[in-house]
């Protein structure tokens, strides 16, 4: 049974130069070069995050306290910060 599928794409001449010059420099076959290309085209663009148990707890304990209604919007949060930093840059006798 066939572990691999073979597949057809079409370049323009000049992606199809600089791809080979890259092959070459790297010593990679074809299907090695695409395989990498697809690998980090899909780890980039599409990679999944797996929370970890801690993280998922923490966001489970965020999405109660929401619930309860113990949140502070963005703005308060800015106004918050806003008023801290202000209270920091006084001037000085």
């Amino acid at each position: 049974m066939r572990t691999t599928q073979t597949m057809t794409i079409s370049l323009p001449p000049a992606m199809v130069k600089e791809f080979e010059a890259i092959r070459k420099a790297n010593s990679f076959t074809r299907s090695e070069l695409i395989r990498q290309a697809l690998r980090e085209y899909m780890y980039n663009k599409f990679s999944v995050y797996k929370p970890t148990r801690a993280e998922i707890k923490a966001i489970e304990t965020g999405r109660r306290e929401i619930a309860k209604g113990n949140f502070i919007t963005l703005d308060q949060l800015h106004a918050k910060l806003d008023a801290k930093n202000r209270k920091k840059s006084g001037k000085k006798a």
